[in-house]
């Protein structure tokens, strides 16, 4: 892993810990301005103003649990890496204490701005059976 890869993973490090800790304010140190989050079942939020509304909405209605496991960085350009993870654990819904299981695969697009790598694209799926 060269030095931009093994900087990625770092961020993608901070990103679980800031899911797990549900700090919208951490998640948007880690995306570009104009980054752009697609979440499955939703439209694309664009831009800082979206995707932190987006993250917000999320948080207020789940807590998550989860680890992420690297599947590959791949430098492919000087200032653009992308990275395909998966993740576990458990989400848990604040209105009614429900929780079970969290499983995702993600593509995240890293952009380096200023020296540091933000997050300009990602989305996921979930990788749980579907429910009857």
């Amino acid at each position: 892993m060269n030095a931009n890869e093994k900087a990625v993973t770092a961020v993608l490090a901070q990103y679980q810990d800031a899911l797990n800790q549900s700090d919208t304010g951490a998640v948007m140190k880690l995306y570009a301005p104009n980054g752009v989050f697609m979440p499955q079942n939703s439209p694309s939020s664009i831009g800082a103003e979206e995707v932190r509304r987006a993250y917000n909405a999320v948080f207020k209605t789940i807590k998550l649990t989860v680890k992420f496991n690297v599947a590959e960085v791949v430098e492919m350009a000087p200032n653009w890496v992308f990275a395909r993870t998966n993740s576990a654990g458990t989400a848990k819904v604040h209105a009614t204490g429900a929780g079970g299981p969290e499983a995702n695969q993600e593509l995240f697009l890293f952009q380096k701005i200023d020296g540091a790598w933000k997050i300009a694209r990602y989305c996921f799926s979930t990788t749980n059976p579907a429910r009857a």
